[in-house]
């Protein structure tokens, strides 16, 4: 299979560097595959699991929005919050979810759906995590 370059930055660190087969992204208007090859294109990221694999192996990590571009060159991912699996302390993210969950009530309007769309894709991820992402 080929490979391609891939770039995953946060504002803390450089989350991935290097050669992979594949990344499967969570993209605001559904997720996408990427493959070597792929035509370029930039997608804005919702909150999710990007699955990263190279050399037959598999790593999941958790992407709090941000940008994806696709070009010649291959995959970059600026990404607001990147999170391994490995390094996430599951407790404080359940306490982050019940934290959102109680300040709903103090929105209104546009604000108070955001809020509810973020709500659900922290669910969406937490689901995930107890369920087919750590297989």
């Amino acid at each position: 299979m080929a490979t391609f370059h891939f770039d995953l930055v946060s504002p803390e660190k450089i989350a991935f560097s290097g050669e992979v087969d594949q990344v499967d992204v969570p993209g605001q208007e559904g997720d996408f595959g990427v493959l070597a090859g792929h035509a370029p294109f930039v997608a804005t990221l919702r909150p999710g699991i990007l699955t990263v694999t190279a050399g037959g192996t598999q790593q999941k990590i958790i992407v709090l929005g941000g940008l994806a571009e696709i070009s010649e060159t291959g995959l970059t991912i600026l990404a607001d919050v990147a999170t391994s699996l490995k390094e996430l302390d599951q407790t404080a993210f359940a306490a982050e979810i019940s934290g959102m969950e109680a300040k709903l009530n103090e929105k209104q309007g546009n604000e108070l759906d955001r809020a509810i769309e973020r709500l659900d894709h922290f669910k969406t991820i937490q689901q995930q995590l107890n369920t087919t992402a750590l297989h």
